[in-house]
């Protein structure tokens, strides 16, 4: 994937390598305004970018600089219309910013093609069907160029709205939402959309967006009869949300139905931001299985599970003992969050045994598609264990692409078979022989493994 350049006119261009990236642009040689801006923010420091993510914006600004000036543009610009009738995944997309009046919207697809997209893991994606383009589930072993066409296929409309405001815009939302399978909607946006691709910390990759006018259902939905039961009863969001999980429907699914204000008692829904969304649905969905993993057996042996995608590399160790979890962030300098870092940035969360009631501030999200992800694997295990989850994100890492990513990478490394060690040193040894930092720098910030002596590690 070609490395973004800022430029003279405000876009990014493709750099030839990452080496000519850093040589452009760096903290010390601020030549972009994005940087220089930054700079003078105060108390924002250059390593907030890591903690922030572009996600909370805590350098006070509307949007961050970094996340807005990595725009891609794509000749698809001249087939976009005031008018679009297609099918919609179906979603739709909730915005935060000014809540609680948000701009929400369902989501179409501009241009489905008779196409076949080959990952590197081997997966096969039509792009003529249309839930594909909003389930991350599926995508597992596309690359960035790969994940980036799919999404720039889907239009986001918008328009203003109350989040407990009732409208036959969010009545029509919330149907679409229910469905699952594509269906063809009518939209009629305020003028001709402009392209872009947009991205996030939390959410994927989003297409251009268009203030929307009107939008008509044109077909049948299909929402299945568990469904149905389900967001009738008189339930909390979270007794909706894991008897959802319980029937099968998966996280995705989810959190696209708490988004669009649907589950909770009557007095309590309302639209939910879709970055809140999805982590609210990994929070709620691990908090349920913890109950379980609190009881079960602890693994009898000291496990290590591994995979690498989009540039990610991830090793979970589980060690015999009580249920308690840590996850380390370990980022390449240079990244798009890491600029001003010429050493690799470690971040650390934590939970033990009666769990956290604080925000995972260091990790945001991840921390919570992580704890999801390992709480999904010791259920259907029926185990409990001290999880140690070590992600290194390589300097190739060149864009966001969302929580899913760190999801499914656990997914797939759980499906793979263990190595098995009879020993916490001899499995942190071969941790350490498949990661670029040294293991001392995890032991020396994780709150599980610094108690006892390096020395009884190696």
């Amino acid at each position: 994937m070609p490395i973004p350049k800022c430029t003279k006119s405000g876009a990014f261009r493709h750099a030839g390598n990452l080496k000519d990236f850093r040589a452009y642009q760096s903290w010390e040689n601020p030549r972009c305004e994005i940087l220089k801006t930054i700079a003078k923010l105060k108390p924002m420091g250059k390593s907030l970018c890591l903690t922030c993510k572009g996600g909370r914006l805590l350098c006070g600004r509307s949007s961050c600089p970094l996340l807005q000036k990595l725009q891609i543009q794509n000749p698809i610009q001249g087939k976009l219309k005031e008018t679009l009738f297609g099918p919609s995944p179906p979603s739709i997309f909730v915005g935060w910013k000014n809540y609680p009046n948000v701009f929400a919207g369902p989501m179409g697809t501009i241009s489905l093609r008779d196409e076949i997209i080959s990952g590197s893991a081997g997966p096969t994606v039509k792009i003529s069907d249309a839930q594909i383009l909003d389930n991350p589930a599926q995508w597992y072993g596309l690359d960035f160029n790969d994940i980036i066409r799919m999404r720039s296929m889907l239009i986001r409309s918008k328009k203003e709205q109350g989040v407990r405001e009732k409208t036959k815009l969010l009545e029509d939302m919330q149907e679409l939402t229910l469905s699952v399978k594509a269906t063809d909607v009518e939209m009629q946006f305020k003028g001709k959309p402009h392209y872009s691709v947009s991205f996030s910390p939390i959410s994927q990759p989003m297409g251009p967006t268009a203030i929307l006018e009107k939008f008509r259902i044109a077909e049948n939905t299909k929402i299945p009869q568990a469904v149905d039961s389900i967001v009738s009863d008189r339930l909390k969001a979270v007794e909706s949300s894991s008897l959802l999980y319980q029937k099968g429907f998966d996280v995705y699914y989810i959190s696209k139905v708490l988004s669009a204000g649907i589950l909770g008692l009557e007095k309590n829904k309302k639209l939910v931001p879709t970055r809140w969304s999805i982590t609210t649905t990994d929070d709620i969905l691990a908090k349920e299985m913890m109950k379980s993993i609190r009881i079960y057996p602890q693994v009898s042996d000291f496990l290590v599970y591994t995979n690498t995608y989009l540039e990610n590399h991830f090793e979970v160790l589980l060690i015999p003992g009580n249920w308690s979890f840590e996850q380390f962030e370990a980022w390449a300098p240079r990244t798009l969050w890491t600029l001003s870092q010429d050493k690799p940035t470690i971040a650390q969360e934590s939970e033990g045994f009666s769990g956290r009631t604080k925000y995972a501030v260091t990790e945001g999200g991840g921390y919570y598609a992580g704890r999801f992800a390992v709480c999904e694997f010791l259920e259907k295990m029926r185990r409990q264990a001290t999880t140690i989850v070590f992600r290194e994100i390589y300097d190739s890492y060149v864009m966001p692409v969302g929580v899913w990513e760190i999801r499914e990478n656990l997914r797939h490394a759980f499906q793979g078979k263990p190595l098995r060690f009879g020993t916490l040193g001899s499995a942190l040894k071969h941790i350490e022989s498949t990661l670029t930092i040294p293991i001392k720098e995890f032991i020396s910030r994780s709150q599980f493994l610094r108690q006892k002596k390096l020395g009884e590690f190696l």
